[in-house]
């Protein structure tokens, strides 16, 4: 068993996270105190929340939020406004969905200019791109790389977690490999053990998108009180 310095090191990486479609405040006030007590990166939350949540937490972690989540295919207007909005609402992360059909008929200068557009709303604030890779093939993830290292953004990030496939470590070290040095890499989905996460993160991950490790932590201190 790891000890728990190592544990908390895995924890300040991770975006507690809480997008299920019937999310209600009592769960979304619990997301943010289990993100400041256990000090992750951050937490997660759909935007309609991120007003009341900003409030809550009263500066005492970063409030992540979603773009065009989680299928991607709003116009590139809907995003940004989107995106205007949750900055306005005192979001410090954005984690936008591109557009995979785009991608697909290799629209490349589309999806390029899209990340550009919403990168210049977030302004100093964090941008996460999320590429849902269990849906591209393998030219289509090296292209997004590239994509993605042109855009401004600050990260590429596996998949929503509502799809098919989550967080690979193929997928994450053909990341570490095609994105240029200053584009950082968060794995997300189906990422449930610190065992895991302590993988990804020697692989080159910064940022580990988790619902789940939290209550991992919760269950393994209560066997040990």
């Amino acid at each position: 068993m790891m000890e728990l310095m190592d544990l908390r090191h895995i924890l300040s990486l991770v975006d507690h996270t809480m997008l299920s479609v019937d999310a209600v405040w009592e769960d979304i006030k619990l997301l943010c105190d289990e993100g400041i007590q256990y000090g992750t990166a951050s937490v997660c939350l759909p935007q309609s929340y991120v007003k009341a949540a900003v409030k809550y937490v009263n500066g005492k972690i970063p409030i992540c939020t979603v773009v065009g989540f989680p299928n991607g295919y709003p116009t590139t207007a809907v995003k940004c406004f989107e995106a205007d909005d949750a900055i306005k609402n005192g979001a410090d992360e954005i984690d936008m969905v591109i557009n995979v059909g785009w991608l697909k008929d290799k629209k490349y200068n589309l999806v390029l200019e899209e990340i550009k557009a919403i990168k210049n709303i977030c302004g100093e604030k964090i941008l996460k791109v999320i590429v849902e890779a269990g849906l591209l093939s393998q030219e289509e993830k090296i292209a997004i790389c590239g994509i993605i290292s042109d855009s401004g953004a600050d990260y590429i990030k596996t998949s929503t977690g509502f799809h098919k496939g989550g967080a690979t470590k193929e997928d994450v070290a053909l990341f570490a490999k095609y994105v240029k040095p200053h584009v950082k890499i968060k794995a997300a989905g189906g990422i449930s053990s610190f065992s895991d996460a302590e993988e990804f993160i020697r692989l080159g991950v910064s940022r580990i998108g988790s619902s789940k490790l939290i209550k991992t932590i919760k269950e393994m201190e209560k066997r040990s009180s």
